[in-house]
């Protein structure tokens, strides 16, 4: 989230229209989305008459601007509003919805107009897929914009020179609930073999905050004649393009290779350890990232939460993760898999959650022992 107290400022080139804004992350709250709030501020000499609107809009993109081709353009928007702010409709009074923009109107002077958007309930989040260490262009990506520009009308061409443009993300933190501990179990029955292979896979917790280790509690009791050679456990994020494609991206973001072994009659019981981080998957092409600003990082996408209701089909990007267990299990034939995949959540926790967890640990830590 954006640091408190500062204000985000663009300015066009001819220097006729410039935003402010308190902020550039807006939260989904899934019921209720933050409203987009700020302040326009103008030239009206170097308006020459002309009016000032602003837009929010929410863009699909799924291929570089440089690939179009034949008129095509690899971009879909998924919404749009426009306001004009000058000359303006209503009274200035009656724009100002915020704290913010009172303040940076007060600041500012008689040339600054408030302007105000609500999302609607059926926009995805930012989210973007991971270029390669050579692509060029821009990523396939849902965002989001802020666009002031001046012209004779709504519909009129609007020049480069009179528009300036200021991303914004619309995030998701998790909700107040967890959910109850995940856990997938199966059976295996062998040929040539009295008894089955029983696997069960618990994890810890429903839901992960980026940064947390997540453990994975692993029960194998072996009553068959095979020898399990090995154990793979791995964190995948699967990236679904639901506008266009359907298409799913799978990518491992994370793996322990264990090298465990259980032979034919006994068990095994154990925590793995997993970190699913974007630090350690810079290069990977095609993970799916949270909508990153310019000269800001980001991490590995949070997951889809979707309100009841909402077509999917208009959500650009669904970002999900499980962790995989793969049993690698010998035979005389060749080797063969078993494997149980377990759903979690990772998303960011809410600012106060922070805000008291961090409190709390500096109490602890003080406290006398």
């Amino acid at each position: 989230m954006s640091p408190k107290n500062v204000i985000f400022k663009k300015t066009c080139k001819d220097k006729s229209v410039g935003v402010f804004m308190g902020k550039r992350d807006f939260v989904d709250r899934v019921d209720s989305v933050d409203p987009v709030d700020g302040v326009v501020l103008i030239d009206p000499e170097a308006l020459a008459g002309r009016k000032v609107f602003v837009t929010l809009s929410c863009i699909f993109r799924y291929g570089r601007d440089d690939m179009d081709v034949i008129g095509i353009a690899f971009r879909r928007e998924l919404y749009l509003s426009t306001r004009q702010v000058y000359p303006p409709l209503q009274d200035r009074e009656k724009g100002v919805h915020t704290k913010v923009q009172a303040k940076l109107l007060r600041k500012l002077g008689n040339n600054a107009y408030p302007f105000f958007f609500e999302f609607p309930d059926n926009l995805p989040c930012s989210v973007a897929l991971q270029p390669g260490p050579h692509d060029a262009g821009k990523q396939c990506a849902v965002e989001f914009e802020i666009k002031a520009f001046s012209a004779e009308s709504q519909d009129a061409k609007v020049r480069k020179r009179s528009t300036v443009k200021l991303m914004i993300r619309k995030v998701q933190y998790a909700p107040d609930m967890q959910g109850a501990p995940p856990s997938v179990e199966t059976t295996k029955d062998f040929v040539m073999s009295d008894k089955p292979l029983h696997v069960k896979v618990t994890l810890d917790k429903e839901l992960y905050y980026h940064g947390e280790t997540i453990h994975a509690h692993v029960n194998i009791t072996n009553n068959s004649n095979k020898n399990i050679k090995n154990v793979v456990v791995s964190v995948d994020q699967v990236a679904t393009v639901v506008l266009y494609s359907n298409d799913s991206y799978i990518k491992c973001v994370d793996i322990e290779d264990s090298g465990d072994s259980v032979s034919a009659g006994a068990t095994l019981q154990k925590v793995y350890k997993l970190l699913p981080l974007l630090a350690n998957n810079r290069e990977r092409r095609g993970i799916a990232l949270d909508g990153k600003l310019k000269h800001e990082d980001t991490n590995l996408a949070s997951s889809s939460i979707v309100k009841d209701g909402v077509l999917k089909e208009v959500l650009g990007i669904m970002v999900s993760y499980k962790v995989m267990v793969k049993l690698i299990i010998g035979g005389m034939m060749g080797s063969s898999e078993v494997g149980l995949e377990v759903p979690f959540t990772l998303m960011h926790p809410k600012p106060e959650a922070v805000r008291w967890r961090m409190s709390w640990c500096s109490r602890s830590s003080s406290a006398p022992t």
